[in-house]
């Protein structure tokens, strides 16, 4: 029988910061469920922004030659993804916004009516954290408009939710609030 593969993807520029600690504690939790965790940080790898060919649609991969095959192959290769990315402007930061453009063909098969998806059967969990304080990240959708970015790729792609993790006030923060780590756990045991 195969390892259990999850993978980890930081899309935040700051490896150390609030968004990467929430993703290091998911890890862990996921190595003691008896998940083998690869991890990418996306800025550090060369992805150049989509063309809009659509050749993926036919391929199944962009056909663009950068670090992109190598995430593509993660993503086949796993059976849950956790994206962890801080909220900018209510959104997700351009690097994963590119992320999702770039699999576009990956995630979805183009058809008359609705896409269908290319990765069912795989599950994601969704972290973020937004500087705002709670509850008007919130209130004001901040921390919603990420989190309805992220959902939105892996739902018409296919895969089900595992969970979701909000920290917000994080630019006020050194540690991550007790609350944040208890639901990240619960949704590994």
């Amino acid at each position: 029988m195969s390892a259990k593969r999850v993978l980890a993807i930081l899309g935040s520029p700051h490896s150390d910061g609030i968004t990467a600690a929430m993703l290091n504690h998911t890890i862990c939790q996921a190595e003691k469920a008896g998940y083998f965790v690869s991890k990418i940080h996306l800025y550090s790898k060369n992805l150049a922004f989509c063309t809009g060919c659509r050749m993926c649609f036919v391929s199944g991969t962009c056909v663009q030659k950068d670090d992109i095959q190598e995430i593509v192959s993660a993503i086949r290769e796993c059976e849950i993804i956790i994206l962890a990315a801080p909220t900018y402007w209510a959104n997700v930061p351009a690097v994963v916004k590119n992320l999702f453009d770039r699999l576009l063909g990956t995630a979805m098969e183009e058809t008359p009516t609705f896409p269908k998806p290319r990765l069912s059967g795989k599950k994601y969990m969704l972290l973020t954290a937004c500087n705002t304080p709670a509850p008007f990240s919130w209130i004001f959708g901040q921390s919603k408009g990420a989190i309805r970015s992220m959902d939105e790729f892996f739902k018409t792609a296919g895969m089900k939710s595992m969970g979701k993790a909000v920290c917000a006030n994080a630019g006020k923060r050194t540690a991550i609030p007790a609350h944040v780590l208890r639901k990240i756990t619960r949704c590994w045991q």
